[in-house]
This record gives structure tokens, C-alpha cells and sequence, in this order.
């Protein structure tokens, strides 16, 4: 009987404490929504590298990962994207001023010897909160954002992207990041 009623009070003390504690922050959500953005695409880009090599690697990343992006932000209200000084699809990766000035410090955090998959920022702008999310260059990228890419990269990455700059990367550079913002 006692061990039942010690477990109801817990029951009843944990749904107290749950409801006092604050929602997450601006910035834990995104980088939640960053993690979760990363978390869908990679697994489906190596499974692609797999089973197609870079060509149907560059496809993963020309068709899935818009999608990704575009339901991360229908589901959370948060607006995701993916930026890049060096755009693959200038269509959709061009950064703003504020996204390109955060780029270029990323780029010199990088350079000092900080870690990519540690480099972020996150800061209310004009009555919105913007967070980036560096995305460092892995050996896995090399086969596409690389120097020297293979003919099959090559014309893939012609035929989607005929305006592509993002190439000529070595490996744990800054190639961009994951952009989010939300009104406050």
C-alpha cells in the first residue's frame, strides 16, 4: 500500500515539475530543428552514395533535401533553409546580408581551428530570431564539393545545378550552414 502511494505522489510531483518547467528557447529549437534537418538528410545521402555513387547522391540533395527543409518548416513555423557563400542552387542557398555576414565569421572561427559541427550563432534581428548552423565539409562530402570530382559527379551536378559554385572544398572547411528564423 505504502510503495502505491509513494509512486502516485511521484507520479503527481513529476506532472507538477513538467508543467513549471519554461518552454525551450528560441535557440534550442533551433538547433533542434537543425539536428532533426541533418538527421533526415544524412542517412538518405549515404544510402544514395550506396546504392548510386555521387549521381544519385547529387539527386538525394537536389530533390530530398528542399523537401526536408520545406516540411521542417510547414511542421514547426520556423522558416529552415540552407545557405551557402558558395551556392549550389542559387535558387534557394543564396544567403541575405545577415546570413553572408554570419558565413563569413563562421569562415574565420573555422580558420582558428574551431570545429564546424561546433560553430553556430543565433541572435534577434529586426523582431525575428535567426540561428545558423555551420555544416563542415566530411570525407564523404569530398565526392561532390571536392577538387578534382569524378565525370559522374561532374554532369550530375551539370544537369542540376548549371550555376554550381560549390565545389573545390577540402575536408572540415565551413561549405555553409542550416538557417533558421522565426517571428518572436
Amino acid at each position: 500500500m505504502r510503495l502505491m502511494f509513494s509512486a502516485a505522489a511521484l507520479v503527481a510531483a513529476s506532472a507538477v515539475l513538467a508543467a513549471d518547467e519554461p518552454p525551450p528557447s528560441p535557440e534550442q529549437q533551433a538547433r533542434t530543428l537543425a539536428k532533426q534537418f541533418v538527421g533526415q538528410l544524412k542517412p538518405q545521402l549515404k544510402q544514395a552514395m550506396d546504392q548510386g555513387g555521387p549521381a544519385m547522391a547529387v539527386t538525394v540533395c537536389a530533390e530530398v533535401a528542399p523537401t526536408i527543409a520545406d516540411n521542417l518548416s510547414a511542421e514547426s513555423g520556423w522558416t529552415v533553409k540552407r545557405v551557402s557563400l558558395q551556392p549550389r542552387n542559387s535558387g534557394r542557398a543564396q544567403p541575405d546580408q545577415w546570413e553572408q555576414a554570419v558565413l563569413y565569421d563562421f569562415n574565420r572561427r573555422q580558420a582558428e581551428g574551431e570545429a564546424p559541427a561546433r560553430i553556430a550563432f543565433g541572435e534577434e534581428v529586426d523582431g525575428q530570431y535567426r540561428f545558423m548552423q555551420a555544416q563542415g565539409v566530411e570525407p564523404l562530402c569530398l565526392l561532390c564539393h571536392g577538387k578534382g570530382l569524378s565525370d559522374e559527379a561532374q554532369a550530375a551536378l551539370d544537369k542540376y545545378y548549371p550555376d554550381d559554385q560549390a565545389t573545390g572544398y577540402s575536408l572540415d572547411q565551413v561549405r555553409g550552414a542550416i538557417s533558421l528564423s522565426r517571428d518572436l
